[in-house]
């Protein structure tokens, strides 16, 4: 890291460059609420003062703190190729060619469009006029004309980040990063420019995701969606990590902290030096790589109608979610499956008039296809006009179509799929318990249930002595593939009431803890209102044999059945990286992981004295960083019901 580097994370850290910001409202709400969005956009864009910290190269931090809401879409990874390639003068002058020949909304979308992206040149004119020498002069050419340098490409990049915060836009991921910009690496490359000065430049750009985050939309401070995917394959199974992408991820070490989230495209063919490397980044602590195998995402994404050349394009959007840059306006979060719940439902509704297991696992397959029903039919998003916004996607400027018009190319919901080991966990008790053994009858276990198992201390132990998911164990594990199988077959030829197809997905989000508050005691021996586990991982409370019986248990399904994401998640001692023998077989594990058939996994680095010590002494750990669902976050800015649960993970050694 240079000094120079060294001095703008400095300012970033330590949060010196907010003294610049006005806490100033810019509009009032009466003036906002009889506006559309592009208007509240451009009338925000007129308001907002430039700002710069010492040195800059990169810029287009905001000004105002109290902003009004925008377009509030989110989700999704802008057409940064498009404007790479045409700078915003291209598709300006695309858009007035377009407009010859249109009429009615097509010409009134054009219409807008011009004046919004004429309001954009003269944002960026009044940035130029201010801006330190280097940023101008690369202000001079961006963003109305394609970049014709690293340098410059960055600053385009920024520039579409920050007008899509500026629109009120949540979870604006980066997406392929190093194939859209790995033309322009190529280009200082050939001119001679070297590696150390396309590091700090990419540094540099990775500083400029850490201002601003404070101001950002998500559930927790660090849940912004700045997610980055490097490497995979392309359409011929061929390697496209490169050298930009080691450079992102050299930037991402040495600066240690949690934007940009790095997920890593890996498949059967990934060396295992790519692993090893990427287990630097997990022993710093930081929570990522989030690894993503191609070897099953891609064969999911064409089941579910992608095309081939669309599905070898996928990128994540915001956590794990997978999403098709440039022409697609997938919403991959829009419900949650709660399995538990649909399991505890069938015990207290079903089980007494089972005759038997099979029975009632069938049972549960119904509990399961109403719950699916009714999250269908209960199915509410709104997307809210944007022209602004729909300028991001392909298809909108090719058709001059709003993007809430369902013009792009796909539009496809997501299911989250919470608690699936909990529920599992519970289904196996209840086969052990009550079919096999015969030791606690139906109406005991209802009882047991519904008094939180107070009274029922040996009962419950029972139920918590018997199999756990991740344990390597067919008895429990396919009752976790049966789940699944039922989730994927419910919705397999379903469409929602706009007739997009939904996408079943093994992502819990925040629902570990926000589900399982609605959900009393359960089969497994969990206690009313306790947390699942995070996403794809075991209860929480499990006892494990270790970290390979744990990936042995999650990788015995199809995953490509279930392809909306959710990674598996594990917690690794941080002892375990205390020396090279403990890297190399971390980076085997997770090449284990991906040759078994895994198809998304996440791990931490922790040590839960640690974290103890942590929230007793927050001051002493400023800089502390861990994974919380699908992103990674400054352990003493979460809420104490994270903290708790992460603390409560099960801490593995690999040996």
């Amino acid at each position: 890291m240079t000094e120079r580097i060294k001095r703008l994370r400095e300012q970033i850290v330590n949060g010196t460059y907010q003294k610049n910001r006005s806490h100033k409202p810019i509009l009032q709400d009466a003036e906002t609420n009889c506006r559309n969005a592009d208007e509240v956009f451009l009338a925000v864009l007129q308001e907002e003062q430039p700002y710069f910290l010492e040195g800059d190269r990169i810029g287009f931090y905001m000004y105002h703190t109290k902003r009004p809401k925008g377009c509030g879409a989110g989700n999704f990874i802008p057409n940064y190729g498009t404007y790479l390639t045409k700078g915003f003068g291209g598709v300006y002058k695309e858009i007035k060619e377009k407009m010859k020949s249109a009429s009615g909304e097509e010409k009134k979308f054009g219409e807008t469009a011009i004046h919004l992206l004429e309001g954009v040149f003269e944002y960026c004119n009044r940035f130029k006029e201010k801006a330190p020498k280097e940023l101008k002069k690369a202000l001079e050419r961006v963003p109305y004309h394609a970049p014709q340098s690293y340098h410059e490409a960055l600053v385009l990049l920024r520039i579409c980040i920050h007008l899509q915060r500026m629109n009120y836009t949540v979870h604006v991921t980066l997406g392929r990063f190093d194939q859209y910009m790995y033309p322009f690496y190529k280009m200082d490359v050939q001119r001679g420019v070297s590696h150390d000065a396309i590091l700090e430049l990419t540094e540099e750009f990775f500083l400029s995701l850490n201002v601003d985050t404070d101001l950002y939309s998500g559930v927790q401070k660090g849940d912004n969606g700045q997610s980055m995917v490097l490497g995979g394959t392309d359409i011929n199974g061929n390697s496209v990590f490169n050298e930009l992408s080691r450079i992102c991820m050299e930037a991402s070490l040495e600066l240690n902290l949690i934007d940009p989230k790095i997920n890593l495209r890996v498949s059967k063919n990934t060396p295992i030096e790519l692993f090893r490397f990427g287990t630097e980044l997990t022993k710093q602590g930081m929570g990522f790589p989030q690894y993503c195998n191609d070897d099953v995402v891609i064969p999911g994404l064409i089941a579910l109608g992608y095309e081939p050349e669309d599905a070898h394009n996928y990128g994540v959007a915001a956590c794990w979610e997978y999403i098709v840059p440039d022409v697609s306006h997938d919403i991959p979060n829009v419900s949650v499956m709660n399995f538990p719940k649909v399991v505890n439902r069938a015990v207290h509704e079903n089980l007494a008039e089972a005759k038997s297991f099979e029975a009632f696992a069938e049972c549960v397959k119904m509990q399961l296809e109403k719950e699916c029903d009714a999250l269908i039919e209960s199915v509410v998003y709104e997307d809210k006009p944007s022209v602004f916004h729909s300028l991001f996607f392909d298809p909108c400027i090719a058709h001059l179509k709003d993007y809430a018009s369902g013009v792009c190319k796909y539009n496809n919901i997501g299911f989250h799929g919470v608690g699936i080991a909990n529920a599992a966990d519970a289904m196996a008790a209840v086969k052990k318990t009550v079919f096999c053994e015969k030791s606690i009858s139906p109406e005991t276990l209802k009882e047991a249930l519904d008094k939180n198992f107070e009274g029922f201390d040996s009962l419950r132990q029972s139920l918590i002595d018997c199999p756990k998911m991740g344990n390597n164990d067919d008895f429990v594990d396919e009752l976790g593939g049966f789940l699944m199988e039922c989730f994927s077959n419910a919705l397999a030829c379903r469409r929602d009431k706009r007739g997009n197809r939904i996408r079943p997905g093994t992502g819990s989000a925040m629902f570990y803890l926000w589900s399982a508050e609605k959900v009393g005691a359960t089969a497994d021996g969990r206690l009313a209102q306790q947390a699942f586990g995070c996403s794809f991982s075991p209860a929480i409370t499990s006892k494990l044999n270790g970290p390979l019986s744990v990936i042995q248990s999650f990788t015995k399904f199809d995953m490509t059945k279930i392809i909306n994401g959710g990674p598996l998640t594990m917690e690794i001692h941080d002892t375990t990286f205390r020396n090279e023998f403990g890297m190399m077989k971390v980076a085997q594990l997770v090449k284990a992981f991906m040759d078994m058939g895994g198809h998304q996994l996440q791990l931490n680095a922790i040590n839960r004295d640690t974290l103890l010590d942590a929230q007793k002494h927050p001051e002493n750990y400023k800089g502390l960083i861990v994974r919380v669902w699908g992103w990674s976050g400054y352990f003493n800015e979460l809420d104490i019901g994270y903290q708790n649960h992460i603390i409560a993970r099960t801490e593995f050694q690999v040996s």
